[in-house]
């Protein structure tokens, strides 16, 4: 490859990244309503748990997200 043909592939990654950052975050939008949906119909008794599960991922989430966007 020369040089303007690894800037252009360079380019269009660039514009394929924010895709991908919205593709994921669709995708975990979608799990995130499934699963509510779920834990509301097996009522209170489960709450507390499973709060604590999904605030440790979102947590979890950010975290890696911030160290990946960061190197």
């Amino acid at each position: 490859m020369n040089a303007s043909e690894t800037l252009a592939v360079d380019a269009f990654l660039g514009l394929l990244v924010p895709l991908w950052q919205l593709v994921i975050g669709l995708l975990l939008l979608v799990t995130m309503v499934v699963s509510a949906r779920k834990l509301l119909l097996r009522g209170p008794s489960r709450m507390g748990g499973a709060l604590l599960l999904v605030g440790s991922a979102v947590v979890g989430l950010a975290v890696v997200s911030y160290l990946i966007q960061s190197l």
